[in-house]
């Protein structure tokens, strides 16, 4: 049924406007993002069907190019549509830090490192480098590698501390696997920066580990 002919309080968009974004479900919102179907499948179906063999608004989003595109009716448009999307929502997270604020609570930072590693389908290990007054100098992705890990050198850490004139750093790395709980070596990688950088009088004030949704300070939970 096309979308004009749905009952009103039956059309996304309507419903929205009605009620909130909130109230909508993820195949609502993401038949409002589409606003087509395709040859025999309306936009709602299209929705609900891709909802479900990504496995959801998240599978979808963080799908590659290529299997994104693999689904009859989903090509390069739409999926440069949701890279847009998903980088415009990262820069509304950034902005209280992009403005020069001090960061004011693990919160802040929290939301920061889920906006930005929250999504890899591979293990991104990052600094956000920091001033005397805790404002953000540079976030800067250090290390890249597979699901299994990623190799991380102290003397290139040390050297980008130095290159942006850090006073403290805040590190972060994500488990694609969605468990945020560290690991070991996550704690004995903390200990190495730590006594590393403490050598150049740069303070390393936690390490963050990023899930599905969760975030696991290694600082609060007295590892460093």
């Amino acid at each position: 049924m096309p979308n004009a002919d749905w009952p009103s309080d039956e059309r996304p968009r309507e419903r929205l406007l009605a009620h909130g974004a909130g109230s909508l479900s993820d195949a609502e919102l993401l038949a409002i993002f589409l606003r087509t179907g395709t040859p025999g499948m309306p936009v709602m179906a299209l929705a609900r069907h891709l909802t479900e063999s990504f496995g959801g608004l998240r599978g979808l989003m963080t799908a590659s190019r290529r299997q994104f595109c693999s689904v009859k009716g989903l090509g390069a448009a739409k999926y440069t549509q949701v890279q847009a999307a998903m980088e415009m929502a990262r820069r509304v997270m950034d902005e209280p830090l992009r403005q020069g604020d001090p960061l004011r609570s693990p919160e802040d930072t929290r939301r920061f490192l889920c906006s930005r590693l929250g999504t890899y389908p591979h293990e991104v290990f990052s600094g956000l480098f920091l001033d005397n007054r805790h404002r953000v100098i540079q976030y800067r992705e250090l290390f890249r590698g597979t699901i299994d890990g990623a190799a991380v050198y102290p003397r290139e850490v040390v050297r980008q501390a130095l290159e942006f004139n850090a006073a403290a750093v805040i590190f972060a790395h994500n488990h694609p696997s969605g468990v945020a709980e560290p690991s070991q070596a996550d704690i004995s990688l903390t200990r190495r920066l730590k006594e590393a950088l403490g050598l150049v009088d740069i303070r390393v004030l936690d390490h963050m580990v990023v899930g599905h949704g969760e975030v696991i300070s290694l600082a609060e939970r007295g590892l460093m």
